[in-house]
């Protein structure tokens, strides 16, 4: 029975592994729909390469920063038959699950600074977050490195931090250093009028984008429920309330949004970010109501970060991620709280300073390393560059390339 036992727990958790990694396909083509035909061959290269480079960097070094677990032994060792591994390479797969959810925080990025980003700095870039700067927060968080859990959270408040599904040690954290790296490149050329006055660059194709939108959704449960990592702890709240979330913060999004089409496509994103946190102790109603007002707290934030304050976040990852992050983390304080319907077991003041304290790691570790690399490496395409775009400035190949070869000799 115990072997039993042990060999769901790696088809399971296997399962989620694959729903998340098929995730990864969900923000390329999400990107794909958003930035111009340009520069849709970029797109989805930078989210296959900085998946390779977040994983061999996370094997590496990151998931020994946040886990103190390294697979320098031999094959024998690290499919369970040594110490600190279990058995039938439960272990290795616990890995994989983890490694693509460190791989979304540089995809998160990669929205934010889509079309005037050279392409090996930004390798550069993802291999310092995911190998040193995400491991860190992420330890903290899920495996109580370094005693803040139990000496900060739990003394203070009563309550540890809790993250269930990534609100905030993903979402806020990615989004947050995406906002750091959006800053220090400015906006693309074109963007903004000599006035100041927002000049829209409309997206390439609604059909790629929606097909994103729904890639994400459906890898979204793996992300959520089986962040359980195990059938014993599995729950179907967590897939009730990720169900419900989505929907509240599509229909928020379709009402704020004037029937926007990308609102609506990113509404279901931001419903299911703001989820994450609290998926496993909320009632259904309360995972709506967070959901909902993600939808609303997306489509106002980014109105007015573009409009207003004048940043190019291309695909609105700051709002998405970042501020439906923040909030998702907070609204685990609220309403996994047992006057809330929750289940209790959490503390607002806990998720209030642990949501704050995700958002500010994230931003300081963009803030940092994507100076770093811009003062070595320069960040930024040439002006000619970003003109004829990435695909053929870069990767030397546009999106059709036997059209292009028609247009040219006909």
């Amino acid at each position: 029975m115990e072997k039993l036992q042990t060999a769901s727990d790696v088809f399971f958790l296997l399962m989620g592994a694959i729903l998340v990694f098929a995730m990864h396909g969900g923000f390329a083509f999400l990107e794909v729909g958003t930035v111009r035909h340009k520069n849709q061959v970029n797109a989805l290269c930078k989210i296959m390469v900085d998946f390779a480079i977040s994983v061999v960097c996370y094997f590496l070094v990151g998931y020994a920063i946040a886990y103190g677990v390294t697979f320098t032994f031999n094959a024998e060792t690290i499919s369970g038959g040594g110490k600190g591994f279990d058995a039938q390479g439960l272990s290795l797969v616990k890995f994989f699950f983890l490694a693509t959810f460190a791989a979304a925080v540089p995809a998160i990025i990669s929205g934010g600074i889509a079309e005037r980003a050279k392409f090996g700095p930004q390798c550069i870039a993802t291999a310092l977050l995911v190998g040193l700067c995400y491991p860190l927060f992420e330890g903290i968080v899920w495996n109580k490195n370094y005693g803040i859990q139990e000496l900060f959270f739990d003394k203070r408040f009563g309550a540890p931090f809790k993250d269930f599904a990534g609100s905030i040690v993903v979402h806020a954290f990615g989004g947050w250093a995406a906002l750091a790296a959006v800053q220090k490149l400015g906006p693309r050329l074109g963007r903004y009028g000599k006035d100041g006055r927002s000049m829209g660059i409309p997206p390439s194709s609604i059909p790629w984008l929606a097909m994103g939108s729904w890639m994400l959704c459906v890898g979204w449960f793996g992300f959520n429920v089986m962040s359980a990592q195990g059938l014993k702890d599995v729950t179907g709240l967590v897939a009730m309330n990720s169900l419900l979330a989505m929907c509240g913060g599509i229909l928020a999004a379709m009402v704020v949004g004037d029937n926007d089409p990308g609102f609506i496509h990113n509404g279901a994103l931001a419903g299911l970010v703001a989820v994450c946190a609290g998926s496993d102790v909320m009632h259904p109603i309360g995972a709506f109501v967070t959901g909902g007002a993600a939808g609303v707290i997306f489509v106002f934030m980014f109105q007015k970060m573009t409009n207003q304050w004048k940043l190019d976040d291309v695909l609105g990852v700051w709002p998405l991620h970042g501020l439906c992050g923040l909030w998702g983390g907070i609204a685990c304080g609220i309403f996994g709280l047992k006057a809330f319907g929750g289940l209790g077991g959490v503390s607002f003041g806990a998720q209030l300073i642990g949501s704050l304290m995700g958002a500010a790691a994230g931003y300081v570790s963009g803030w940092i390393v994507y100076r770093v690399v811009d003062a070595l490496f320069g960040l930024r395409l040439s002006p000619e560059d970003e003109r004829i775009g990435a695909d053929l400035a870069i990767h030397k190949v546009g999106a059709n390339p036997e059209s292009d070869m028609t247009s040219r000799t006909g």
